[in-house]
């Protein structure tokens, strides 16, 4: 006992648990651990038999069991024991009822107790211990109350940095789609300036054509009007003459104030036409704009998106890849397939949508419930809430339980999938040739999305625009 004196508690203690070691073993670096507490740190390295401490590499596969060290913990526990049992002989604490000193416990009132308590009536046949095993004992309670305690602690912190990736992705999110809300809106504008800027040159070149005509109109006028004065002048001249003189040249002179005058007339079409800048304006720019604009008739949501999969910026396209992206592991992500949903789901109507596959090897087409597993890598089928249609190992299938193999002539590069949510049908077909390819059947109960799967990093899935045109109604 007097050797066993000589430790100290942190001296007998298991680096890893930090307790009193339980089955102690020993490692070629002479560093000691429990067994237990060995094993789990193996366990959980899943490479690699190295020291907790030194990280040296053990070469054998069952460490030493270390007799000597769990003799000297086992008399240190018993020691303690004893040690804490005198302890609370000599300086425990006094009964209030009966002035004796509190030696023992009492298991089942969960109170410390003296001697003359343990006889009496209330605690008379209730089973009692020392107070220094009492002690050990709750101790013992408290740290195994303290593991789960801790397990939940670190359960609460990986959360609290799990909110902290969530909250900083949004902030990139956020900044992103602003960034490409402005470069949409700058596409726009600079569509708005360009056709300010041809309708404004279009008038200032109007404005200066039309402007020279009435100046050279202007001109003409004036040297008229300068010939006249001329003329009108001479003739004054002449009438001031009395005698015979002036009936010489009479001839000439009526012939002179009878001279030939351009008719004045403005003419047609000289005058800004106005209205051909200003009428109906926002509609001929409008209907110029469609040129540019393009509609999808569905968006793919990156919130679904697997960590694998690329969507491009119009959120029109999604591929495949090699690289893991950190993203949030929210609910609405597939997280262990390679598929992304629609935005927009659907629970009535009849909606349509091309899909151009190209030559890509791998890819899933369709709708899925709204209830689907997400967090599962399960089969894309009916039964598991999926109404689609398959392209693997060069071969086409529908997404029955079994699969069922569908015979296609001539390999479609764009799939059509339409939605009847009130009949209950979920067609495919090739609209390059108006073939059907296959139809389910299935009465729906809840909302349906969009879905696409990609196996394939050689060609991504697109989402094709619709044509677009403007029908005008006269009303009656």
């Amino acid at each position: 006992m007097a050797a066993s004196l000589s430790f100290s508690e942190e001296d007998l203690s298991c680096p890893v648990c930090c307790e009193i070691f339980r089955d102690p073993v020993v490692l070629q670096c002479s560093h000691s651990f429990c067994k237990t507490c060995l094993q789990q740190y193996w366990t959980k390295k899943l490479s690699g038999r190295d020291c907790p401490l030194c990280r040296c590499e053990s070469s054998t596969d069952d460490p030493v069991v270390s007799l000597t060290l769990k003799n000297l913990c086992d008399s240190y526990v018993k020691e303690s024991c004893v040690r804490g049992a005198a302890e609370g002989e000599e300086t425990g604490e006094l009964c209030n009822l009966h002035g004796e000193k509190l030696k023992l416990f009492c298991l089942e009132d969960c109170q410390p107790i003296c001697v003359v308590c343990h006889t009496s009536r209330k605690h008379k046949d209730h089973e009692c211990c020392p107070i220094g095993e009492a002690v050990l004992d709750f101790k013992a309670k408290l740290k195994a109350a303290l593991k789960p305690l801790k397990g939940k602690w670190e359960a609460f912190d990986k959360a609290r940095q799990d909110y902290e990736k969530t909250a900083a992705h949004i902030k990139t999110q956020a900044r992103q789609t602003e960034e490409q809300i402005k470069a949409e809106f700058e596409k726009l504008h600079h569509f708005l300036r360009v056709e300010e800027e041809v309708r404004v040159t279009a008038l200032k070149e109007e404005e200066e054509a039309k402007s020279l005509m009435m100046k050279a109109k202007i001109n003409a006028v004036e040297r008229t009007m300068a010939s006249l004065s001329d003329t009108i002048r001479a003739l004054e001249e002449e009438i001031q003459v009395e005698d015979i003189t002036l009936l010489h040249k009479c001839k000439a002179t009526m012939k002179r104030a009878h001279p030939t005058i351009p008719e004045l007339k403005l003419g047609s079409g000289v005058l800004i036409n106005v209205a051909s800048y200003l009428g109906s304006l926002t509609y001929k720019v409008w209907m110029k704009m469609l040129e540019i604009v393009r509609y999808t008739p569905v968006t793919l949501d990156p919130n679904t998106a697997a960590p694998w999969l690329i969507l491009s910026e119009d959120l029109t396209t999604v591929a495949d890849s090699e690289e893991r992206q950190h993203l949030p592991d929210n609910p609405e992500r597939f997280t262990l397939d390679t598929a992304v949903l629609g935005t927009a789901g659907f629970s009535s109507g009849s909606h349509s949508w091309d899909v151009e596959v190209g030559d890509n090897e791998a890819w899933v087409l369709g709708v899925v419930k709204e209830s689907a597993q997400r967090k599962e890598k399960v089969p894309s089928i009916l039964k598991n809430g999926y109404l689609s249609m398959y392209y693997y190992h060069k071969m086409y299938f529908a997404g029955t339980s079994p699969l069922t193999r569908l015979n296609l002539k001539k390999r479609p590069q764009i799939i059509r999938v339409t939605l009847d949510w009130d009949r209950g049908k979920v067609t495919f077909s090739d609209p390059s040739n108006h073939t059907q390819i296959y139809m389910f059947k299935h009465t729906f109960t809840e909302m349906v999305f969009p879905y696409f799967w990609v196996g394939s990093k050689e060609c991504p899935l697109r989402i094709l625009p619709l044509e677009m045109s403007v029908i005008l109604e006269h009303s009656s």
